[in-house]
């Protein structure tokens, strides 16, 4: 069986790479691990896969999708369509189906965005102010922190205080002005800030197709007790798979930028602590 599934991933190979050119990579033959870039809609997305052993007759490949404009729920709603197009053909090459899927998804999302531009531009036309122009502009101010590289891959964390969900969206808007930033394989993020008014955290996390990034970055923003801030980790993947250090540099580059900006502080320092946890 394992022959088989080998020579079924060879021919699959031989296919993906005569399909999209240039646009299919093998990211390392060893690991059984490619790509694809996909453009379309003025959007780019990357898929990478990497082809188990057992694949394509008893398990799906695994993969990571590196789209910076797609986000929460838009981005759950697409890894359910992959799912299900492996659920409806179990035992079939399926690579070529996702990155079609996902082209799709891209134009259908483009779509979208053209009309949402349209009438919020009608929008502002008709109810902007000067204070709305004001607040549009406030964007918290943004700390990067030292890079880590191992392996040919990099590691860049992004800090700024953040007071609400508005700031939260400025600050990645500001960040993906930035086309390093914005062409970074992931994008991994953790905020905690405490709303005017409330006495309960508000806090989030995403992955950004590196899966349970952003989950580790958020509990260790809750271990350390710092709230009122946010931390984004870019990654650039350099071709060699990390494995499990990739999570360990993840967190290096959280603590290392908090504590740069002042949000760690001697724990018998409480009263340190309590000023500078907000900054």
């Amino acid at each position: 069986m394992a022959d088989e599934n080998l020579a079924r991933q060879n021919d699959e190979i031989e296919a993906l790479a005569s399909i999209y050119g240039t646009d299919f990579h093998t990211e390392s033959a060893e690991h059984r691990t490619y790509s694809v870039e996909i453009n379309e809609a003025q959007l780019s997305s990357l898929l990478q896969v990497t082809m188990p052993t057992d694949y394509p007759a008893e398990a799906p490949p695994t993969y990571s999708l590196s789209a910076p404009w797609l986000k929460g729920l838009r981005r759950q709603e697409l890894c359910g369509h992959l799912e299900n197009i492996y659920l409806e053909n179990t035992g079939e090459s399926i690579v070529y189906l996702w990155v079609e899927r996902i082209r799709q998804f891209m134009v259908e999302f483009g779509e979208e965005e053209e009309v949402q531009e349209s009438q919020a531009q009608e929008v502002i036309a008709i109810q902007d102010t000067p204070k709305e122009l004001a607040q549009e502009m406030d964007c918290p101010e943004i700390f990067s922190g030292e890079i880590i590289s191992d392996r040919k891959s990099v590691f860049q964390p992004h800090l700024a205080a953040v007071h609400s969900q508005a700031q939260v969206g400025q600050v990645l808007k500001k960040l993906y002005e930035n086309k390093k930033v914005a062409n970074a394989t992931h994008n991994m993020y953790a905020y905690r800030f405490l709303p005017d008014g409330s006495t309960h955290i508000t806090q989030d996390c995403e992955d950004d197709g590196e899966d349970h990034a952003g989950g580790r970055m958020l509990h260790l923003l809750q271990i350390l007790d710092v709230s009122n801030v946010m931390v984004v980790v870019s990654r650039w993947f350099g071709g060699i798979l990390l494995g499990p250090d990739r999570f360990k540099h993840i967190n290096n580059a959280t603590r290392q930028i908090l504590d740069s900006c002042g949000y760690i502080v001697p724990r018998q320092d409480s009263t340190s602590k309590k000023k500078k946890k907000g900054k």
